[in-house]
């Protein structure tokens, strides 16, 4: 039996501005064929993707990413993760 292998996608995010005084993170996120900004708000664990174009794809996963690596982030740096999805 073969086991069918899942698509992947690479998302690379760039931290854009940070704050720890206000509680924010903002940075672009881009995967496939998409590109994003977005606002961390660690302190109300609010996260704001737009556009809204393809942001269902990208939200919940790169919430993730950014709650794991919070205090490895610094703006100006590039990071990438994986996203288990074809974009």
């Amino acid at each position: 039996m073969s086991r069918k292998r899942l698509p992947e996608t690479t998302a690379h995010v760039r931290i854009t501005r940070q704050s720890w005084q206000f509680g924010f993170l903002e940075g672009e996120v881009r995967a496939g064929d998409f590109e994003w900004q977005f606002q961390w708000c660690f302190r109300r664990g609010e996260l704001s993707v737009k556009p809204s174009q393809g942001r269902a794809l990208i939200k919940e996963p790169l919430g993730r990413f950014l709650e794991q690596k919070d205090y490895q982030l610094e703006p100006g740096g590039d990071y990438a993760f994986t996203i288990r999805a074809e974009l």
